[in-house]
């Protein structure tokens, strides 16, 4: 299906299930809340107008804690500090947890525990989500920690590389049928400061960094190759509590991204300056789609769906219509705690997506 109306994945936990994660809540009784909200999200999805369904991650703490907490070897207790921004400019230093310190050994599926209910219950195709491997070496290996157990950020990209891939083989052979790999760290060969910080931080060349991060999603992505299979891949600057971490355009690595990834959708963030002009996308491989993260999930205002109009279709003087679709540019929480405004706003959005994908292209699916 073309899903002119798509969504990142990620919606904001309601304030029941973050009041349990906080009070130590058992298993038993989040599993109890996650399901009756997850059951209620479904709903609006299918009520605001979606084709495609996931289960907003309320069973994760993070967009990535999939495999921290199927893995082992991760220490939650570090962090690696990483500067974020606000939309009013200022920087703000956060942690990321979870470092690498031993041998990683996965002791379950990264997805087992989310396919089952969504295939049960969901009103239509399923999109199962996961972290692309290239998102771990640049937050989980930290010097001083992690040389034990892998020599540089090199090897434990192998590693995980080997464990995501065998969870795409799995989620296919799940039949599910649209499989994302949420791939931030690609902005940092977009931003500067960020191709600066590899440099120094792992002795090695931006372009050298790029080609590795390039062949390990596309291993991924052979993994999870069947017919009827949709493949995707989001790429955006950061999103941390309605922050981001890195600006500029595609520009830079446009044609070496876009005609080596091995994938059905572009899932890309375009939703202020921050993220250029759509000219890069000239180098997106006929016949592949490209979906516009024109809406934002950072900030509470309803954009306008005449001016989404407007720039579709300045969009598709470089890509066709034919070959484009609409989604808000990342989701509404990459990590539990969530972006920084309410369900009602966050669902007018979703709601907003729908309704301009049928304007524009007479469907939402």
């Amino acid at each position: 299906m073309a899903y002119r109306a798509d969504h990142i994945g990620s919606f904001l936990r309601p304030a029941e299930l973050l009041a349990a994660h906080h009070d130590g809540a058992d298993p038993e009784r989040l599993r109890e809340i996650e399901d009756r909200h997850i059951l209620r999200i479904l709903e609006r999805q299918r009520a605001a107008g979606f084709n495609i369904f996931t289960d907003g991650e309320l069973r994760r703490r993070g967009f990535q804690s999939n495999l921290v907490d199927a893995v082992e070897g991760f220490d939650l207790g570090h962090a690696e500090l990483r500067t974020w921004k606000t939309a009013a400019g200022s920087a703000v230093p956060q942690g990321t947890s979870g470092i690498v310190v031993a041998k990683l050994r996965q002791i379950r599926r990264l997805n087992g525990s989310e396919v089952p209910f969504l295939k049960a219950h969901a009103p239509g195709p399923i999109k199962m989500t996961t972290a692309s491997p290239t998102q771990y070496p640049a937050i989980a290996w930290k010097r001083g920690l992690s040389e034990a157990a892998y020599a540089d950020r090199s090897a434990l990209l192998t590693e995980i590389t080997a464990i995501v891939a065998g969870e795409m083989r799995a989620l296919a052979a799940d039949a599910v049928d649209y499989l994302q790999v949420d791939a931030p760290r690609y902005s940092y060969y977009l931003d500067p400061k960020w191709r600066d910080w590899l440099r120094t931080e792992t002795g090695s060349t931006p372009e050298r960094l790029l080609d590795e991060a390039l062949a390990a999603d596309n291993a991924c992505f052979a993994a999870a190759r069947r017919p009827g299979v949709t493949l995707a891949i989001h790429l955006c600057r950061g999103n941390n509590r309605s922050q981001w971490y890195a600006e500029g355009g595609y520009d830079a690595i446009a044609e070496r991204l876009f005609t080596t990834l091995d994938v059905d959708r572009f899932l890309l963030e375009y939703d202020d300056e921050r993220s250029g002009s759509f000219e890069p996308l000239r180098f997106v491989p006929k016949g592949k789609t490209v979906v516009l993260g024109l809406i934002s999930s950072k900030l509470p205002q309803l954009e306008s769906a005449d001016a989404l109009a407007r720039r579709i279709e300045e969009a598709a003087r470089v890509v066709p219509l034919a070959n484009l679709a609409l989604s808000p540019q990342c989701g509404f929480a990459s990590v539990m705690e969530g972006n920084n405004l309410t369900e009602d706003e966050q669902w007018a959005k979703l709601a907003l997506v729908a309704e301009v994908a049928r304007k524009v292209w007479g469907t939402s699916a």
